[in-house]
């Protein structure tokens, strides 16, 4: 029970760390400034180098001890938390908060390799939908707790609180946890993970740089492909290495496929709206800090029993017809929110965003014991890696194109209609809007601001109508490709 209660730990770190910085970076930028690719850095570096090192940190659990590692990532994790208060600038506050993504993936590896390895069969999916529970509870009430926290204490506070539950994970797991590794093991892949961890690096940052620099930028466009050959150096790589970090003749099995797409979907469908409506509701709708967190309780309170309610469904139902099910209710709930957000953030909101939260709630606890039953038990770290790189690696790369979406969006309405001002200055107002920083905006088109909230309101409309349509057709290739699969099945027991 204490080495659950460890990893539950470790996982609330997690949407803590997505949705703190979230809720806390207009606070951040009226205190230390910055530019606008900045402050999305502030977001954005944990979760790159979160993602990019995740498969990197599931192999070495597998090579080193996952106990080892799970305490080598969560010292490093605490450590840099506690830096982020004192860091003078917001470009202090990137680095340190790319260095803190590479402890949460080591500790985040460690934790999930070494639950495969503790639990089998039925028993494996109920406390997976545990954990899912535990990083709902980070999710449901961790903007409303930073929301708190930045009103009381103020912003540094949301970092120092979760550095302490960091160091009260990293206590539990060195008294409670077990060593295991994979006694097959031939060591770290590292021409592998390093061409990876680069090309999803470069990738996620072209992106990034792009509503900034403009997609046919040289610096955009030699990021981009810089990203593709490397990823194809890491192909090459891993098809001629004796033990690849990655076996790619898993992506033969249609249930692995399967596995990987329902990985990437929270990511498109229900992350980017944690990160980006705060800064909607703050800087264009005017609700507090703390209101702000109120208002997206709603979002992911039902990540408290779904996944719970979803283990108990999953005896009659299959996993991947369960996760289909709700993917169809999320596009259900995009269309409505985008339907009822020009009225503002009011009480009409909370039963879409609550819907939003039930239909990603049934696939939250299942996709992780469907993540680890498609390889050998033995190799229960590549296989969370794999999965938790291409979850988080997606987390990355959505918020990534759904801020260049929208911010691609308002450029387009302000640029059409504002043609008589300097380009730069709308591309820069359209970007600082985006953030939901409309009051730089307003200073750097005066008298605009109307036509600035009602190019915002549009474009972040036609984001959501983006967004569903998405997760309807995902949910069609869930149907097909896991509508068979149950969260509990080991290797060999599907298809």
């Amino acid at each position: 029970m204490a080495a659950t209660a460890s990893r539950c730990l470790t996982g609330i770190l997690i949407p803590l760390c997505f949705t703190g910085p979230a809720v806390v970076l207009p606070a951040i930028s009226q205190e230390l400034g910055g530019t606008a690719v900045q402050l999305n850095w502030v977001v954005n570096g944990y979760i790159l180098t979160y993602g990019s090192a995740m498969m990197a940190a599931g192999s070495l659990t597998d090579t080193y001890g996952r106990k080892r590692v799970w305490l080598v990532g969560l010292a490093l994790f605490v450590l840099m938390t506690f830096l982020i208060p004192l860091a003078p600038t917001v470009g202090w506050i990137d680095g340190l908060r790319l260095a803190q993504g590479l402890g949460g993936a080591a500790a985040f590896a460690g934790a999930m390799s070494s639950l495969a390895q503790t639990f089998r069969g039925p028993i494996r999916t109920r406390v997976f939908s545990l954990l899912g529970t535990t990083f709902g509870i980070g999710l449901a009430f961790g903007p409303l707790a930073a929301g708190w926290l930045v009103e009381v204490a103020g912003w540094r506070w949301v970092f120092l609180a979760t550095a302490l539950i960091g160091m009260a994970g990293f206590l539990l797991v060195w008294v409670c946890a077990t060593e295991s590794r994979d006694p097959d093991s031939t060591g770290l892949d590292w021409p592998g993970a390093l061409s990876f961890t680069a090309a999803l690096s470069l990738f996620t940052y072209g992106i990034l740089l792009a509503p900034e620099e403009g997609w046919r930028s040289a610096s955009v466009l030699g990021t981009l492909l810089a990203s593709v050959v490397l990823f194809i150096a890491f192909v090459r790589i891993e098809r001629s290495v004796a033990r690849p970090m990655l076996d790619l003749s898993l992506f033969g099995s249609g249930r692995f496929v399967g596995v990987q797409v329902l990985a990437a979907s929270p990511a498109f469908f229900f992350v980017t709206l944690i990160v980006m409506l705060p800064g909607r509701f703050i800087g264009i709708d005017g609700l507090s800090a703390l209101e702000a967190g109120q208002m997206m309780v709603a979002l992911a309170a039902p990540l408290l029993i779904v996944p719970f309610f979803a283990a108990l469904l999953s005896r009659w139902f299959t996993s991947g017809m369960l996760s289909g099910i709700g993917l169809l209710l999320v596009a259900a709930g995009l269309v409505w929110v985008a339907q009822v957000l020009s009225g503002g953030a009011g009480f009409a909101l909370i039963a879409p965003l609550a819907l939003i939260g039930v239909g990603i709630g049934l696939p939250w606890g299942l996709m992780d014991g469907m993540a680890v039953s498609v390889v050998e038990t033995e190799r229960a770290g590549m296989a969370t890696g794999i999965f938790n790189c291409v979850r988080v690696s997606a987390d990355g790369i959505a918020i990534a194109v759904a801020g260049a979406l929208l911010a691609f969006l308002i450029q387009g309405g302000l640029l059409g209609t504002l043609s008589a001002t300097d380009p730069t200055v709308v591309i820069e107002a359209a970007n600082r809007v985006a953030l939901g920083d409309l009051a730089h905006a307003s200073a750097l088109v005066s008298g605009e601001r109307a036509l600035l909230l009602a190019t915002y309101d549009q474009a972040f409309r036609w984001v959501l109508y983006i967004l569903a349509a998405s997760s309807a057709l995902t949910a069609l290739l869930v149907f097909a490709l896991l509508g068979r699969s149950r969260a509990h099945e080991e290797v060999g027991a599907a298809a």
